[in-house]
């Protein structure tokens, strides 16, 4: 692993830098983005630090210095390069007093790269009985805060799945705890629109941008009837699921499998879409 902290590449990756104050570490009052880097490169850069900047001015934190998260990457890339890897980015409100409020000093800016393995060719994945708050706050922004998150992929990987799929207040199928999610009914691959409270991922937003995916809101019983189901991140490109709960399903289907070779096939065209 490569860091780089406020400033500079840390000689030793693991030496202890994040203050016992940082906001980000006592109330997870942060945000994040996670690039994929093929072979040094990290892909769709200029789309995720958008989205960084979204998600701080949504958070009510100082925008940050693009030039310098691009410095950061730079850093931690240089050298050797990595194959397959992962680049994270992370802002937060910096030292403050323990407690909810701000404490107004300089934010903090880490980024990192380590060595990532490649994804399964297929997953499972699990409902779980909590709602995502589409009327929230932090609706659809990138935070770190992820204790919800952390619940429920723990109760999907206890009945077995790899991945968590939550419905919102409505009921409706939203998205996963790190993955938007899709699916095909009748030959048509949807899935769920950004009023679902769904993060606005960088893949989804691609995937909808290349092939023909359609945005509907509809209960997440849908899932019972699709004929296919497939996530999309930053790290599993377009993932067929072959099981839902306890429903098993065939992997690739047609439309997902089409789906990921125009994927593959865009994606290899450029770096910075």
């Amino acid at each position: 692993m490569r860091v780089w902290f406020n400033g500079s590449v840390l000689d030793d990756p693991r030496a202890p830098v994040i203050g016992v104050d940082d906001h980000g570490l006592t109330v997870g009052d942060g945000v994040f983005e996670t690039l994929k880097v093929v072979d040094g490169q990290p892909f769709a850069m200029t789309r995720h630090l958008d989205r960084l900047v979204a998600s701080a001015t949504g958070l009510g934190l100082p925008a940050p210095d693009l030039d310098e998260v691009r410095r950061a990457a730079k850093a931690v890339l240089d050298g050797p390069p990595l194959a397959l890897a992962r680049l994270r980015i992370t802002y937060t409100a910096g030292p403050a007093p323990m407690g909810s409020g701000r404490g107004g000093g300089p934010a903090t800016l880490v980024v990192t790269a380590d060595a990532m393995v490649p994804g399964e060719s297929t997953t499972a994945v699990a409902r779980v009985p909590w709602p995502r708050n589409e009327r929230s706050a932090v609706a659809g922004l990138k935070t770190t805060s992820y204790a919800e998150n952390v619940v429920a992929l723990a109760r999907a990987k206890s009945a077995g799945a790899n991945e968590a799929l939550f419905a919102n207040t409505l009921g409706n199928l939203c998205e996963g705890t790190g993955s938007n999610v899709g699916y095909v009914v009748g030959g048509e691959a949807r899935t769920p629109s950004l009023r679902s409270g769904c993060l606005a991922g960088v893949t989804r937003a691609l995937l909808l941008e290349w092939c023909d995916v359609v945005e509907v809101d509809e209960p997440i019983g849908v899932l019972d009837q699709a004929d296919e189901v497939f996530l999309v991140s930053t790290t599993r490109d377009v993932q067929p699921v072959h099981r839902v709960d306890d429903r098993s399903l065939e992997t690739p289907g047609p439309v997902t499998r089409r789906l990921q070779e125009t994927w593959a096939a865009r994606a290899a065209q450029d770096v910075d879409p």
